[in-house]
């Protein structure tokens, strides 16, 4: 193994231990061992004497740690507030240094309390605010005989608006805003701020906080601006970049885990290819990054991607096939990167291998199997509630409103045939959802019930992917991605993952997108204003009748 390959593995493999399996103290685990030794009986105390005297001074210690941990939160509220209402430029690159490693020793409960003191007490002036709307609206605008004054008199009757105007517009822009852009422009800034905002996204998780969601809101917005596609450079990965560089690939590879380093060169090498976005203010770490295969035909299963050798020559290519699109900064969650990248990429691939003519995508369905496992068990609850007949008036209402038959007659009798075989349900839904909860998908390993659970499967997956909306989108996460970028939903693959991952997330069906280079700005345009979802018309088989908001394409 060669120095780069060693540095790679070395790096992967040196797992941070886990702090929560550590005392904070460690010497009380030696005081408890002290304290719980057989021999303090065979001392006439004086080793339980010792024990006390290492109990108090680990409880000193935590006096000691509790005061320093104050001493250092207060440390840093100083240097954030020296950041933003400092004037001395020849200082602010130490003070900036100071706020940034301070903060990076705070702890998660240290960085949520900076962050509330940042959110609130360095947000917008509001009483400072509505005196100015005030006066804005008591300001007259020129009218009639003014209206058709000469121009000096018109200037000088609007100068009050001017003026306003303009203190109205300073006065919008919260106090945070100087520490972002004095951050922003500070070496190792950039990279800070996405820390600062996935240290954000964490809190809101936990406690939906409005001034938070604010700064947060916020800085994403100065993020969009500073990451624009003409501040990020396009970079073509190999295997001779530096081990830190491809460090980052292994660790942030989120949809096919790379499982060793011959794993991580093939990915590289013939046949492959892997592009990311760099930006000059975080140098060698790609934010995002993206991994093709050059196929003949468009893949129907991740077997047909995750080969071993080349299958075909790269001359006789004609699919260049997204299978992955990873970010790398958690602090960059949003921010649509992968929109920028994939043009960019289709464009390169097609400059300089002409002979490419699609390209696609083999894609997950997160989203699906939660999806219809939910599904299941309301509307098997539902039948359940019906048979019993609780509240019959109550009942009837409830279900003439919610009740939703999913599974076509021939499929129910397909189910409830098999479950003599094996399992049991009273219906094809209960069924279906213990053959789908089964923990060792047993299911996968019968030919009978892949027959059974293909048709409604594969109809309840296109439903879910092109009918099933959020706020007027698609509800599947990497379904929105790419039908906003201009893809359309081209097919579904029937057991194209059998790992776990993709059997818990989609039943192992695999989703096929392809980017049509002349319709990409109209999908993209179309999705975007009316949600409009365009489709192969042999994926409509399976949701007839089309909704308006779909559109087929042979």
């Amino acid at each position: 193994m060669n120095k780069k390959g060693l540095a790679i593995l070395m790096r992967t493999r040196m797992k941070p231990t886990n702090p929560s399996e550590r005392s904070l103290f460690p010497a009380a685990n030696e005081a408890n061992k002290l304290v719980s030794s057989s021999e303090i009986n065979q001392s006439n105390g004086s080793i339980a004497r010792l024990a006390r005297e290492e109990k108090n001074k680990i409880y000193s210690q935590k006096l000691n740690s509790s005061g320093n941990t104050y001493r250092e939160f207060k440390f840093v509220r100083e240097t954030m507030h020296s950041a933003i209402s400092m004037n001395k430029t020849e200082v602010l690159d130490d003070v900036l240094n100071n706020f940034s490693e301070g903060y990076s020793s705070l702890s998660h409960e240290n960085r949520q309390k900076l962050l509330l003191v940042l959110a609130k007490e360095y947000d917008l002036n509001r009483t400072q605010i509505r005196e100015l709307i005030k006066q804005y609206l008591g300001l007259e605008l020129p009218s009639g005989e003014k209206a058709q004054s000469s121009g000096t008199e018109e200037e000088g009757s609007l100068s009050a608006f001017y003026r306003t105007e303009r203190n109205l517009r300073h006065a919008l822009k919260p106090t945070y805003e100087v520490l972002f852009e004095r951050l922003n422009t500070h070496p190792g800034g950039l990279k800070f701020l996405s820390i600062l905002r996935a240290d954000i996204l964490c809190i809101l998780t936990e406690d939906n906080i409005a001034s938070l969601r604010a700064l947060d809101s916020y800085l994403k917005e100065k993020l969009i601006t500073w990451l624009s596609p003409a501040a990020l450079e396009l970079h073509h990965i190999t295997w001779d970049d530096s081990a830190s560089l491809l460090e980052k690939i292994v660790a942030y590879e989120a949809v096919h885990p790379i499982s060793s380093l011959t794993d991580l060169k093939r990915r590289l090498g013939v046949g492959r290819r892997c592009f990311g976005y760099l930006h000059p203010a975080i140098p060698g770490e790609p934010l995002i990054f993206i991994e093709v295969a050059l196929l003949k035909n468009v893949a129907q299963t991740i077997q047909e991607v995750l080969w071993n050798d080349p299958p075909i020559p790269e001359c006789e290519s004609t699919c260049a096939l997204f299978y992955s699109i990873s970010s790398t900064q958690p602090g960059l969650a949003g921010i649509n990167l992968g929109k920028f990248l994939i043009k960019r990429v289709i464009k390169l691939v097609k400059r300089d291998m002409p002979h490419i003519s699609t390209f696609a995508t083999l894609s997950p369905i997160p989203g699906f199997m939660q999806w219809l496992l939910s599904k299941l068990a309301s509307q098997s609850k539902l039948a359940e509630t019906e048979t019993r007949g609780m509240a019959h008036s109550s009942a009837e209402s409830f279900g003439s409103t919610f009740r939703e038959n999913i599974l076509e007659p021939e499929e129910e009798r397909a189910l409830l045939d098999s479950s003599v075989e094996f399992t049991a349900g009273a219906s094809g839904m209960e069924v279906m959802w213990n053959l789908l909860t089964d923990a060792d998908f047993e299911w996968i390993n019968s030919a009978r019930l892949l027959s059974v659970l293909k048709p409604p499967l594969m109809r309840l997956c296109a439903r879910y992917l092109l009918q099933e909306k959020k706020r007027g989108k698609a509800l599947d996460s990497v379904a929105n991605f790419h039908l906003q970028n201009g893809a359309m939903v081209e097919r579904l693959n029937w057991m194209a993952d059998r790992s776990e991952k993709g059997l818990l997330q989609s039943g192992g069906i695999m989703v096929n997108y392809v980017y049509r280079l002349d319709d990409i700005e109209e999908y993209a345009q179309s999705y975007f204003s009316s949600g409009h979802i365009h489709t192969s018309s042999d994926l409509c088989c399976y949701v007839e009748p089309l909704k308006e908001n779909e559109t087929t394409k042979d």
